[in-house]
């Protein structure tokens, strides 16, 4: 849930620090007043793209900043963890964003920085905004679709037709591809296996690769490598030599050490010296001698470093790019020789593969059936509370001739408002306000579904009114049983229902306009005035029984 935020600088915000308590928060103000300001703190938290036109006149930086805390941490600790950010210390999620207007914008999680993409990725796992275009979304079938299979838990269901029908579509676009190849000529053939001759003359493997390189590298250089080598051996053997100096000094250290028995550690650290002298010599001797290439293996050398690079330039630098083209050209081979074959078999694995998509989309199809007559029933139900007492509700599951990436059947959603008139798509017969009542309606049922911890529902109530208002109060405060929830509402039959509200309001009274934002739930007096406020006059006693009434015993 959210526990705090903290806003700074925002459109006509100067700071507010605000508490949240779970359940239901109502954010009320005039039309105008800046109510949208706090969905736009929670929108740049959850990773929405801004401008900087969202920065206050004069100020330096918009900033915006959230505790949030999860009873259970585990899910979003995995998240953090695949983005390589720091877990929740206790359950509390620090989210932090600021948008300077000279300088970078930057993004902390938990202290440690962050990119906007991370932050859009925490953001589906603890808010969920339903705005008021949500309920256009609702004639599309694919929104439907979801719905219904929110509702009747079939994302298992799914995925497994999901991968079915992946690779049903897969060996249909091999077999096409196969089929539409022209048969090789004879000397394209020849071509092929020359070339599939050398790449398997290559080890291609990394490590094989890595040795050929040094190898060619030390032969192109043997000349200067052995005389260097030579040199040193040179330098460190014979009696001219490093070995011959150091065979004298090592007779004085022992003359040294029989005279003062004390220097015995640094003749014995010279004789040491001298011994790996010794061995280091004689391995630079080996060196020189291990650097002679024969001329065989010399040419065998080149010619395996110039098909290295050939096959490098024309296939790309790395092993991997090269092993992929090998395998692409003995794959082309093989179906050349067998072309008839191959499309037999992939034909077999494509019937194969075309009855498990077909058996998956089936066992997806019963699961939205049963979901389906369910979710008529319940939707139903809470459109008639909605105010439409002799509507009709209904989801039809329509199957398809031919499978889609969705399965073997989609979905509509039909409704009549009115008793006597039979049920049409949505898209056909709803208005504004009865899209906005069957979305309000759906959203109920499913609330308990969604695992987001805050809901934002930014005027869902447009469009209706009076009694209906309590009814969609009600709803809010039922789906705040096992969500926080935070609603923007014009309606006091919502607002009066709320255990937590916020008031936004705009002081224009001197020379800039200042939108603050004020809790008033511990207030009676506070909140039945702004209830007064809502139904028409804040001063009018009418208006104030009425906000009393509302309010009951809260």
């Amino acid at each position: 849930m959210l526990q705090s935020l903290r806003i700074r600088n925002l459109a006509l915000l100067e700071e507010v620090a605000l508490d949240f308590e779970a359940g239901f928060t109502a954010v009320t103000g005039e039309t105008g007043a800046g109510k949208s300001i706090l969905l736009g703190a929670l929108s740049l938290l959850a990773g929405e793209r801004a401008d900087k036109t969202i920065i206050r006149q004069g100020a330096p930086a918009v900033e915006v900043e959230a505790s949030l805390f999860f009873e259970d941490p585990t899910r979003i600790d995995a998240v953090l963890a695949q983005l390589e950010l720091p877990a929740c210390e206790d359950g509390v999620l620090i989210l932090k964003r600021s948008l300077p207007r000279e300088k970078a914008p930057k993004i902390t999680v938990n202290g440690s920085l962050a990119t906007l993409a991370a932050l859009q990725r925490l953001g589906e796992h603890w808010v969920d905004f339903h705005g008021p275009s949500e309920p256009r979304r609702l004639l599309k079938e694919s929104c439907q679709l979801d719905l219904l299979d929110l509702f009747g838990r079939a994302g298992p269901a799914l995925a497994a037709y999901a991968v079915s029908y992946r690779a049903w579509r897969d060996l249909v676009a091999e077999q096409a591809r196969i089929a539409t190849e022209t048969k090789l000529a004879p000397d394209q053939i020849d071509f092929l296996q020359n070339q599939l001759a050398r790449l398997d003359a290559l080890e291609l493997t990394d490590e094989a690769i890595e040795a050929l390189e040094r190898d060619f590298q030390r032969m192109s250089r043997a000349q200067e490598l052995i005389e260097l080598a030579s040199a040193l051996a040179g330098g460190l053997q014979g009696e001219e030599g490093v070995q011959g100096r150091i065979a004298e000094l090592l007779r004085q250290a022992r003359q040294l050490e029989s005279i003062d028995n004390a220097s015995r550690p640094l003749v014995e650290r010279l004789a040491s010296a001298a011994v790996e002298l010794n061995d280091l010599g004689a391995e630079f001797s080996g060196l020189s001698q291990q650097l002679q290439f024969d001329p065989e293996q010399a040419e065998t050398l080149s010619e395996r470093m110039h098909t290295w690079l050939e096959v490098k330039r024309k296939h790309g630098g790395e092993v991997a790019a090269v092993v992929a083209a090998r395998e692409d050209m003995r794959r082309r081979l093989d179906v050349q020789g067998d072309l008839e074959g191959t499309l037999l078999r992939l034909e077999k694995q494509i019937a194969d593969a075309a009855r498990k998509a077909k058996k998956d989309a089936q066992a997806l199809r019963a699961i939205r059936e049963k979901a389906a007559k369910e979710l008529t029933k319940v939707a139903a139900k809470g459109i008639a509370q909605l105010g439409f007492k002799k509507a009709d509700f209904q989801v039809r599951v329509v199957a398809l001739p031919e499978l889609t990436a969705a399965g073997d059947c989609s979905v509509e959603f039909l409704f009549s408002p009115n008793v006597g008139e039979a049920p049409l798509p949505l898209s056909r017969i709803a208005s504004s306000g009865e899209l906005a009542r069957v979305m309000l309606a759906l959203k109920t049922v499913l609330a308990d579904l969604d695992e987001v911890p805050l809901l934002v529902f930014d005027e869902v109530d447009a469009n209706v009114g009076g009694e209906i208002g309590r009814v969609v109060g009600e709803k809010m405060a039922g789906i705040a049983a096992n969500h926080q929830v935070l609603c923007v509402t014009h309606l006091p039959q919502v607002a009066a229902q709320a255990a937590c509200h916020l008031v936004v309001t705009k002081d224009q009274s001197k020379d800039r306009a200042v939108v603050s934002i004020e809790p008033i739930q511990a207030t009676r007096k506070a909140r039945v005035s702004e209830l007064a406020r809502m139904l028409g006059d804040r001063n009018a006693k009418s208006a104030l029984a009425h906000a009393e009434e509302l309010l009951g015993k809260r």
